[in-house]
């Protein structure tokens, strides 16, 4: 990913296309023609809709209508949110720590939690772990219909996806008061908890993704043709970018964090998981089947959680000191976000602000192979293929 401005007019060969990734009201019109500007808009809740991704095109010599060179230009929303970090205590930093995957906050919040207690060791009650592991599971389903929404877009059908992506949010927001941001997450456990109308509730929003995960499966069947033009993400690719989440599961690449390491209520959870794609060939349809199958599977955690939080007593959270400050040393922790590895790279020397903390962020190694991957990709095609790549501008620009 890199600036390519000095090479557009290289001797010989044909300008490249720009292709903007995001909503269509940005401005500009689409020319499609080589040096021209392609408006991808990938639906009314997608993830793109929020924030621009650029690519530049360039047609391939011996078939102008599929790509032959592509690169991805990033930056456009940097918000230096590491550097930020730096001159935040850990209190504050968890509130800015759901900023930059807004289909995922609860997610994000999560990883700096997880590693700052990890390297205070500090225990979090029980009855916070498993809520902590419903709200994961939450954001998990929100996030996976956000991209699956493409499918009736596409299909030109109405989508039932905004209506419960917006119910969800509304769950949030009934527990936390915040809308988008729920900023649960503290050092030592959550801000709230959840009562039984709350988990009654949750229950009823999530269990209606079900029959959206089912309808995406029928939609998804329809794909067969486009999908078979697209190239195919290999493990090969999956390994080279480092490419985690549901994108390398559907390469036939199981690095489901949630399975492979000990954390949350995760190790208790282990028959609800769905970690292999349906048939991971690494196709557009096999990325957008493993999301129907895993929104299926975290509605089955979700239940399970809220059976366990309805008997189990405690507190929620810890009480530490005004002023928290973590003892000298460094942690790197990983969680399993909805894109997925979501790592936290963190360096205290004793103070109440870190010295370094460095976000490993799923979306930026997956964009990052689109470069690899767009080639030999029909240029009708592109929307199919970005709106089967899981990623948010934000979780990228960081």
């Amino acid at each position: 990913m890199q600036d390519s401005t000095a090479q557009d007019s290289v001797p010989g060969t044909r300008p490249p296309t720009r292709v903007l990734i995001g909503s269509p009201a940005v401005g500009l019109v689409a020319d499609p023609a080589p040096g021209g500007v392609v408006l991808l808009d990938l639906g009314a809740d997608h993830p793109s809709r929020a924030g621009l991704l650029e690519l530049r095109v360039w047609p391939a010599a011996d078939d102008p209508a599929r790509v032959g060179r592509a690169e991805v230009i990033v930056g456009a929303m940097h918000r230096g949110a590491e550097k930020l970090y730096e001159v935040r205590d850990y209190r504050q930093i968890l509130m800015l720590a759901d900023r930059h995957d807004w289909q995922a906050p609860a997610a994000a919040e999560l990883a700096i939690a997880l590693a700052c207690e990890q390297l205070l060791g500090l225990e979090v009650p029980v009855r916070a772990v498993w809520l902590r592991t419903l709200l994961a599971e939450h954001t998990r389903i929100a996030s996976h219909l956000g991209f699956l929404g493409y499918l009736w877009t596409r299909s030109g059908h109405e989508s039932p996806v905004p209506q419960l992506r917006e119910l969800l949010r509304a769950q949030l927001q009934s527990l936390t008061g915040n809308r988008v941001h729920p900023m649960i997450n503290r050092l030592g456990g959550l801000a709230t908890d959840a009562d039984d109308d709350w988990l009654d509730d949750e229950l009823a929003a999530t269990g209606a993704a079900v029959a959206i995960a089912d309808r995406a499966d029928e939609l998804i069947m329809d794909l067969e043709g486009a999908s078979d033009r697209i190239p195919a993400l290999t493990a090969e690719l999956v390994k080279a970018y480092g490419i985690s989440g549901p994108a390398a599961r559907a390469a036939g690449v199981d690095l489901d964090l949630r399975s492979r390491q000990t954390y949350l209520a995760y190790p208790q959870l282990q028959p609800e998981l769905a970690t292999a794609a349906p048939s991971p060939d690494g196709s557009a349809r096999s990325r957008l089947a493993i999301l129907a199958a895993e929104v299926r599977s975290s509605v089955r955690i979700v239940a399970v959680c809220a059976d366990r939080l309805r008997t189990l007593p405690g507190p929620v959270s810890v009480r530490l000191g005004k002023i928290v400050k973590l003892p000298e040393g460094e942690v790197y922790l990983a969680t399993e976000a909805p894109l997925g590895t979501a790592g936290c790279y963190l360096v205290s020397r004793g103070e109440k602000t870190p010295w370094r903390l460095k976000l490993r962020t799923p979306s930026f190694n997956n964009v990052a192979a689109l470069e690899a991957l767009l080639p030999g990709c029909p240029i009708d095609d592109l929307e199919l293929l970005m709106a089967s790549c899981g990623y948010v501008v934000g979780d990228i620009d960081k």
